[in-house]
């Protein structure tokens, strides 16, 4: 099954970079404000380049304090079942220790994307 990871990005401003394994790169989308749980919640996407594989472990920490900081964490890891994967559209299922289930991204204008979660939320664990 191809891999994914979402990794959580402290930088100019606070993002999630999602990134799916294709054809031998990470198709690549920033998510300011993370992946959504609610199914009534849409999130923007937004394209950025292809990584290499070496990015489905990559993290990274410059001193906070430095002009420069930036830190890099893995916020989740996993596999995902492909559903549909074509220009416009993209649909799989997550296979992850924090994010699961099955999630359209699409596109809405240029390098504009939406998130959307397709299945329930999940229920609350006690």
């Amino acid at each position: 099954m191809p891999r994914f990871v979402i990794q959580e990005h402290y930088a100019r401003s606070h993002h999630f970079d999602l990134r799916l394994e294709r054809d031998g790169v990470l198709v690549s989308w920033a998510v300011p404000k993370g992946m959504p749980v609610d199914p009534k919640t849409n999130r923007l996407a937004i394209r950025v380049e292809d990584h290499t594989l070496s990015h489905l472990d990559y993290t990274d920490d410059i001193p906070v304090g430095n002009d420069d900081a930036v830190r890099v964490r893995i916020w989740d890891e996993g596999a995902y079942t492909n559903h549909e994967f074509g220009e416009d559209m993209v649909v799989v299922t997550f296979h992850g220790k924090r994010i699961t289930g099955k999630y359209a991204i699409f596109r809405t204008r240029d390098k504009n994307w939406l998130v959307h979660r397709m299945d329930p939320a999940p229920e609350p664990s006690e």
